[in-house]
């Protein structure tokens, strides 16, 4: 059913006259006229009878009015809503975050609530690799990895930002006022790392194997202050990133950063190949590089 059609039929009937529709419509009396006709073909049944200067609905006709204003009123709510989301004004955006990148999500998640305050935010955390299979099948728009992403999916990353990995170990593992660690010399050594299904424990893996090291991994945990603990406990060297090293109140622990090479932590988002991104979505994105390159997020 033609939706102008329709917009003509109800005006006529609610001025009780084509002239006035007309008027009130901004075109010619042929114009509804003819429009009115071509609904009455579409419905194969007459929708007004003249009654002298009366216009009267026939059963046929009051049907297609009541259920014509319903309509109409509803395409006027899905114009309204259509125009504030493209304007931002509401709709909601799930965004998948692994638990060891959500700390650098906080002042991301302040200023977009402050921009944007009737967009819905709903954060799902999981692994990275697990957010990343979610953003493939669609169950998710955007997610957060640690790089670099499984090239078996089909996804785009979008890299920003990138943190230098440190050793951190009980006081006394390394040597007194060292400040470095080459990666070679973590073979052999005890190492408490995160679960397997973590990307950054993936990441890590990768290094050793292009290295040809072979840690001893002595356990691992989904928490990384569980890390710290076993570390501080004297079980091994915990692998962690620089920003979670700044959260280290205590002098009986000794962190060195890894280098030769320099093992980084690279946050990337993630979106699936070709898909559809939505206005909130978008706009998550340009404030998540614009905070993160202005260096309100340290890279």
């Amino acid at each position: 059913m033609d939706i102008r059609a329709l917009r003509y039929f109800t005006e006529t009937v609610r001025q009780a006259s084509f002239s006035r529709a007309a008027d009130a419509l901004h075109v010619t009396q042929s114009t509804v006229s003819k429009m009115v006709r071509q609904l009455e073909d579409e419905v194969d049944a007459p929708l007004l009878v003249r009654d002298g200067r009366r216009l009267q609905l026939t059963d046929t006709g009051r049907v297609v009015y009541e259920q014509g204003q319903q309509i109409l009123a509803s395409m006027q709510r899905l114009d309204a809503e259509v125009r504030d989301t493209k304007a931002l004004r509401c709709g909601r955006l799930e965004i998948g975050i692994p638990p060891m990148i959500n700390i650098l999500c906080t002042p991301v998640l302040k200023a977009f609530r402050e921009r944007h305050p009737e967009i819905a935010i709903v954060l799902k955390e999981d692994t990275g690799p697990q957010i990343e299979e979610r953003v493939a099948n669609g169950e998710l728009e955007i997610g957060m990895t640690v790089l670099p992403a499984d090239p078996e999916l089909d996804l785009q990353t979008l890299p920003v930002a990138r943190y230098p990995m440190w050793a951190v170990a009980q006081a006394g593992r390394f040597q007194k006022n060292r400040a470095t660690l080459r990666c070679r010399q973590l073979d052999g050594m005890p190492l408490v790392l995160l679960n397997n299904e973590f990307g950054l424990t993936r990441s890590l893996r990768g290094m050793f194997g292009e290295l040809g090291i072979q840690p001893e991994i002595v356990a691992q945990s989904a928490q990384w202050d569980w890390l710290v603990a076993m570390a501080l406990a004297g079980m091994g060297a915990a692998l962690l990133p620089e920003p979670f090293i700044h959260r280290l109140a205590t002098d009986q622990l000794q962190a060195v950063r890894l280098v030769e090479p320099e093992v980084q932590w690279q946050v990337a988002y993630v979106t699936r190949g070709g898909g559809y991104l939505s206005h909130a979505a978008r706009a998550w994105m340009a404030l998540s590089e614009e905070l993160f390159a202005g260096g309100r997020v340290r890279r």
